[in-house]
């Protein structure tokens, strides 16, 4: 019965190692991001201060997103993400040591987010593309949307838990679960071997030894120029495709705006608990809970529709109906009002996001694939731009407002994108 289920995709071991590797890995990038929010809340009450930590992740993704991509198109795919990985398990351990040794500053935590930008934008493009080559063409939604379960569930996993770790082993143990999670994640993608349609790396250009006479130096000095130039060409050419490919374009500009106007609800989370509701981490860790269920339920409907989805038109639904819930979430001053609206984020989220990514994938082609996906990464570079511009809304005139100025926004792009280009898909 499940055959006709997008869970038919678990039947190719390559994908199941990959899903089970994101599952582990998932759990620490939750820990990253709403750990160092909540961290960077305990060490001070400016909301400037929280937008910066998310600018310094994202800001680099946006700025070396392309180059990212380039590599994800020329390299052998999972050696890269092993090594990110690692990264990302000493990232974790150094942010652990710093808290145990009450040495820990805002700055420190603004250095290891910039650091953690920088592997990012070679990470996301690079799991990015790997997705496609996992399983046939026809799959491709089902993948996708159940590579997305990991992000439900360990956004689910990690509220639950985030409290009663925070009090039982403090701030410190949690970064230290965010490493242990990264060392199992390496460890699961060792166990890979290649995908269904593995992308083997492309050679430099093989008249750079030519010209590089007998002279090995001579000839290891132009490869390298050669292989640097190739580089550069290929990201040139990457983006001419996406200019040429007007729906691509369309959606990886959406992306960006959305990029902007999505992050107070990450960022802002903190400032809501506290001022808002007079919470703590327990209030904290409920409504990224709520968030987590809602993007676990939204995730299990797209993977039961299976190919029977429309992208598109989810895409819109989702887009405008998250606009909405903004604009709701920041109106409201009643808890579990907007817990409920927190949760019903989660699962729009996931809907908004998952059919966008969708819709990319199945235009591109696969020789541009890793490069589209880095433009993709805009998406979230935008964060840096939108979490600097929301924090300051928010500490001129509350976060409230800011909350409502992203759910007009939302609603605003979301028309737009459908009427430029969705509706003819």
């Amino acid at each position: 019965m499940l055959r006709r289920t997008g869970f038919a995709v678990f039947g190719y071991r390559e994908y199941r190692l990959f899903w089970i590797a994101a599952a582990f890995s998932n759990v620490g990038m939750w820990t990253l991001v709403y750990g160092r929010l909540w961290l960077m809340r305990t060490l001070t009450d400016s909301e400037i201060l929280l937008g910066l930590v998310t600018a310094a992740t994202m800001a680099p993704v946006m700025v070396f997103s392309v180059w990212g991509g380039v590599v994800a198109d020329t390299v052998n795919r999972l050696r890269l993400l092993r090594f990110t990985r690692f990264l990302f398990a000493v990232a974790g351990l150094v942010t652990a040591v710093l808290i145990a040794t009450e040495i820990i500053e805002a700055w420190h935590l603004l250095a290891i987010s910039a650091v953690t930008g920088v592997m990012l934008a070679f990470d996301i493009p690079t799991r990015g593309a790997m997705v496609a080559s996992l399983v046939p063409r026809e799959q491709l939604p089902s993948a996708i949307s159940l590579y997305s379960v990991v992000f439900g569930g360990a956004a689910i996993l990690g509220p639950s838990l985030f409290h009663p770790l925070v009090s039982a082993v403090g701030m410190e143990g949690l970064f230290f679960i965010v490493s242990a999670s990264y060392v199992l994640t390496v460890v699961t993608l060792m166990r890979m071997d290649h995908g269904l349609h593995e992308v083997k790396p492309r050679a430099v250009l093989p008249d750079s030894r030519v010209r590089g006479g007998n002279d090995g130096t001579a000839t290891e000095k132009s490869s390298i120029g050669s292989g640097a130039r190739a580089r550069v060409r290929d990201m040139v050419e990457g983006v001419k495709y996406v200019r040429r490919e007007t729906a691509i374009a369309v959606l990886i500009g959406y992306g960006v705006v959305i990029g902007i106007v999505a992050t107070p609800f990450e960022t802002l989370l903190p400032v809501i608990t506290q001022e808002v509701y007079q919470g703590d981490t327990e209030t904290y860790g409920r409504f990224l809970l709520a968030v987590g269920i809602g993007g676990l339920v939204a995730t299990f409907t797209i993977t039961l529709i299976g190919t029977r989805a429309k992208p598109p038109l989810y895409l819109t639904i989702g887009g405008v109906a998250v606009g909405l819930c903004y604009f709701a979430f920041g109106a409201v001053d009643a808890f579990m009002f907007a817990l409920g609206i927190a949760g019903v984020v989660g699962a729009l989220s996931v809907v908004k996001g998952t059919m966008s990514t969708t819709v990319v994938q199945t235009l591109v082609t696969d020789e541009f694939r890793g490069r589209v996906m880095s433009l993709m990464n805009f998406t979230w570079g935008a964060q840096a731009v939108g979490a600097l511009f929301m924090g300051t809304l928010a500490q001129l005139w509350g976060a409230p407002f800011a909350f409502g100025v992203a759910g007009v926004m939302a609603v605003l792009a979301t028309v737009g994108v459908w009427l430029v280009a969705l509706r003819r898909l």
